[in-house]
C-alpha cells in the first residue's frame, strides 16, 4: 500500500470512523469532536475546512466547549487545510504543544528483530490495582500527575481485548511502560505510553515492550501500528521499521 493511501485510510478509520468507549462522538459537517466532561477529555480529532469558513467554525467549536465550562484540544496534522489552521487556532487564544511524529508500521512486512522472544521481565497488567505501577514510571519520566490513569484505563481494561498494559520490571521495580489500544473495526491499533525511567535507559527495555506489543497486534491480526512518537521516541521507532506517516499537534483551549 502506497504512503497516500495509508494516509487517507488513517484519516477515514482514525480520525473520522473511530469511537472511544465512555465519550460521546458528534460530528459535524465541519469537524468530528468527542466529548467527555472533564479535563483533558474534550477534543476535536479532525476537520475539513478552508479559507472562507475557517474562522467561524473555530468560535463554534469555543462556544460549543464553553457552554460546558470545558478545556478542549483540536489536533492538527500537517496535510489538514487550510495550511495555516494552526496559526488561526492561536490568534483564537489556543496554545501550540509539541509536535509529534505519527509513525506507522506495517505489520505485514515487521522486523524480523521485533519478532524475537522477548526476555526482559515483561508483565500484562490486567487489574487497576496494578496501574499503579504504570502512574509511577510516567510520573518520573514526566515529572507531572497521571492520577487519570487509574479511572480512564481502569474502565479501559474492563473492556475485553480494547487496551493492553504492559510494565517491564528490573531491580524489583516498575522501570518502563507501554501500552496498546486495539481499535475495533479498524486496520490499525495505536501504541502510547512508551516511557523508560532515565536511571534504566539504554538497556533494551522501551524496544522490548516495543517488541512484545508488536507481537500481539501480529496475533491479533491487525494490519497496521501506529504511534504519535516524541523527537526521543521517533529515531528508536524509525530503527525497527516505522515509517513517517505525517506529523500532528495538539493546540489547547483553557476556559477563560
Amino acid at each position: 500500500m502506497e504512503p497516500h493511501d495509508i494516509l487517507a485510510l488513517y484519516d477515514r478509520q482514525q480520525r473520522i470512523e473511530i469511537e472511544f468507549p465512555g465519550m460521546n462522538k458528534e460530528a459535524t459537517p465541519h469537524v468530528v469532536r468527542f466529548v467527555r466532561p472533564g479535563s483533558g477529555m474534550n477534543f476535536v480529532l479532525y476537520s475539513h475546512l478552508n479559507e472562507e469558513n475557517v474562522d467561524a467554525v473555530i468560535q463554534e467549536q469555543v462556544a460549543f466547549f464553553r457552554q460546558w465550562d470545558q478545556p478542549f484540544s483540536w489536533k492538527v496534522y500537517d496535510h489538514d487545510t487550510p495550511r495555516d489552521l494552526g496559526e488561526r487556532l492561536i490568534r483564537h487564544g489556543f496554545v501550540r504543544q509539541e509536535r509529534e511524529a505519527i509513525m506507522v508500521l506495517d505489520l505485514g512486512n515487521v522486523p524480523l528483530s521485533l519478532l524475537e522472544p522477548v526476555e526482559s521481565d515483561i508483565r500484562k497488567i490486567v487489574s487497576r490495582e496494578k496501574l499503579q505501577d504504570v502512574i509511577r514510571v510516567e510520573e518520573q519520566v514526566w515529572g507531572r500527575e497521571f492520577d487519570w490513569i487509574i479511572e480512564r484505563m481502569g474502565d479501559y481494561l474492563e473492556l475485553p481485548g480494547y487496551l493492553s498494559v504492559y510494565v517491564a520490571y528490573a531491580d524489583n521495580k516498575a522501570v518502563c511502560t507501554g501500552w496498546t489500544y486495539f481499535y475495533e473495526d479498524s486496520m490499525f491499533a495505536g501504541l502510547w505510553g512508551g516511557s523508560t525511567v532515565a536511571a534504566y535507559r539504554g538497556q533494551g527495555l522501551y524496544s522490548a515492550i516495543l517488541a512484545v506489543r508488536v507481537q500481539e497486534a501480529v496475533r491479533r491480526g491487525y494490519r497496521f501500528l501506529t504511534i504519535a512518537a516524541s523527537p526521543m521516541s521517533q529515531p528508536i521507532v524509525s530503527k525497527r521499521g516505522f515509517e513517517l506517516l505525517t506529523y500532528a499537534r495538539d493546540y489547547e483551549w483553557k476556559r477563560d
